[in-house]
């Protein structure tokens, strides 16, 4: 079974039990700040499972474009994996754990409508309850209705088998579903034989369906929620590496093609997976709207271009090959994603520019490192790989001490993530009272800025903090100082008349008939809620496809105030402004 299919029977069989089918969200989060990527696919969802009604209705599906890069180094073992797509079904607050467990098993076995797995191969984990919340027998009592024999039920803790988004907030056990993928199956298993057996990964988690059944305060569970919640996820390439009888997502369809290309650019298999899965990331993360920078997002971006440069053999990119491997990924991917191949020639410039400075860079690094520069200051000041400085210093029969190198990176990293903790601190689903009124500030801005410069005005990125608002959007030149001052003015305008903000949520052709503004690239659901700031839909100001959250008067804002206005690549400029 190759990958589309699995994804597409998963959808169509939610579907068929009335479930509304929901695109992808971007990989990069709406009016979170406290994250840099949709790591999960409940993220895009956070404020639906905390009590706001969703416009699709009560029960959804939907495969979410996610990334994780906290443990790059890992990528190209059988397991890690930069991007990754999760199938995920909610309900909320309509069906609970029989139906959601039963459809888990059904979807997982069914030879008709599911992936037809061999039902003798399962195992599953259970909560086995706490101080906090008792075990969770329910779960086991309908595993075993359906056919799983109570010694392949495993009663596991907090750590494995419950999920909280933090201190406060919803919260509840999980069940999660294991497939033996040894050729003779492992049979029975004792609980120290099946924890020995996942270890080696003999046996792999393909399924976790959460139950937010409880509430959570200052660590503390205090009560039932009188509205249950149930949100599950099944990562597909580890669901096609199962299916096609595979150890690793990277001996599967989904990276057949990369994989091959990148055997003519590296002579070992780690290096090939590195560059397959960083390229594959990076045509996603490029068509979501990040550009290589020096932070944040485009940090990261930067990061992943530059580590599959370095594992070619040769240290460097032509554009032949870069534009091989971006057209791998996007013929592999445009069914679903459409918008990859509309950005094709924007991707192939951007990491053929990156090419070019980081051949820059390396030259710049080797003059340096001929002067003895230590090696972290050469990867955190220029830039330069580590691994390059070790190949180099061989080649003069010196040895690099790689556990100082390892420490002070270590050290390099925890301030990083404080900087950025303060930086993000909007915390979960990004709802603070100051975070919201900058996002209708935001709002106030994208058609102060039409008003002023005109339609080339498109909205690239945004990024909303405690302190402060970040616009992207595409503009060719520097703004004068008498535009920012009429762009000020007009907001600040809008804010003294007091405006009512308001949303209203219709079809998606009825939506986009009222002249809402909304990205064209983007997907959306069947039913789109719109943000409009003035009396009414026909008459506002402001009107945009949105999720919100948004202050009800812009009388609330204060003072609009822009700080900076630069451009962060060609043809995209950046504003970043407060309230005052």
């Amino acid at each position: 079974m190759t990958s589309n299919e699995i994804r597409q029977k998963f959808l169509d069989f939610y579907k068929k039990r009335s479930h509304a089918i929901l695109p992808s969200a971007s990989l990069v989060p709406e009016n979170d700040p406290s994250v840099l990527f949709n790591t999960a696919g409940m993220q895009p969802l956070v404020p639906y499972l905390l009590g706001q009604a969703h416009p699709a209705g009560v029960r959804l599906a939907d495969v979410q474009k996610c990334v994780r890069t906290g443990d790059l180094e890992d990528i190209g073992d059988n397991r890690h994996l930069s991007f990754f797509e999760m199938m995920g079904n909610w309900s909320l607050g309509d069906y609970f754990k029989k139906e959601a467990i039963s459809w888990s098993y059904e979807f997982l076995t069914s030879k008709d409508e599911g992936l037809g797995l061999d039902p003798s191969r399962l195992y599953v984990t259970c909560f086995e309850g706490d101080a906090n919340a008792p075990r969770d027998n329910e779960s086991a009592e309908i595993w075993m209705s359906l056919g799983i024999p109570k010694n392949r039920i495993y009663f596991l803790g907090a750590d494995d088998n419950w999920w909280s988004p933090g201190d406060n907030g919803p919260c509840g056990p999980d069940t999660e579903m294991f497939y033996d993928l040894t050729s003779g199956g492992l049979g029975d298993l004792s609980p120290a034989e099946f924890a020995s057996a996942t270890a080696r990964e003999d046996i792999i988690e393909i399924w976790n369906d959460v139950f937010m059944e409880y509430e959570k305060k200052d660590g503390q569970v205090i009560g039932k929620l009188a509205k249950k919640n149930v949100d599950t996820g099944a990562g597909l390439e580890r669901m096609t590496a199962v299916m096609q009888g595979k150890t690793t997502a990277y001996d599967t369809d989904l990276f057949s093609e990369l994989i091959t290309l990148a055997a003519t650019l590296a002579d070992d298999k780690r290096g090939q997976r590195v560059i397959a899965d960083h390229f594959r990331t990076a045509v996603f993360m490029i068509t979501d709207g990040v550009l290589p920078s020096n932070t944040d997002r485009g940090y990261i971006l930067r990061r992943l271009i530059r580590r599959a440069i370095m594992k070619t053999t040769s240290h460097e990119l032509l554009s032949d090959k870069i534009t091989g491997l971006v057209n791998a990924v996007v013929t592999k991917y445009q069914t679903q994603y459409p918008e990859l191949a509309d950005h094709t020639d924007l991707i192939v410039k951007t990491i053929e520019n990156e090419a070019v400075k980081f051949q820059k860079t390396l030259k710049d690094g080797l003059k340096e490192f001929e002067k003895g520069i230590d090696p972290f200051v050469l990867f955190t000041t220029y830039g330069f790989p580590v691994e390059l400085t070790e190949e180099l210093a061989r080649e003069k029969g010196q040895i690099i001490d790689r556990d100082n190198f390892d420490e002070k990176m270590k050290e390099h990293q925890k301030l990083s993530q404080t900087a950025s903790a303060g930086m993000f601190k909007g915390g979960l689903g990004g709802n603070s009272e100051q975070i919201t009124k900058y996002h209708t500030a935001t709002h106030l801005l994208h058609q102060a800025l039409h008003d002023v410069l005109g339609d080339e005005v498109s909205q690239k990125g945004s990024n909303i903090t405690d302190d402060r608002l970040r616009f992207d959007f595409s503009f060719s030149r520097k703004m004068t100082n008498e535009e920012k001052t009429e762009v000020e003015k007009i907001i600040n305008q809008k804010i003294a008349e007091g405006l009512a903000v308001n949303s209203v949520t219709l079809p998606k052709l009825e939506a986009e008939a009222t002249g809402a503004r909304h990205s064209f690239g983007d997907k959306y659901g069947d039913m789109v809620t719109i943000y409009f700031i003035g009396s009414n839909l026909d008459s506002a100001y402001s009107k945009e496809f949105c999720g919100g959250p948004h202050v009800e008067n812009t009388g609330v804002l204060g003072t609009f105030k822009i700080q900076k206005e630069e451009a962060v690549a060609q043809g995209i400029r950046r504003i970043k402004a407060v309230l005052l």
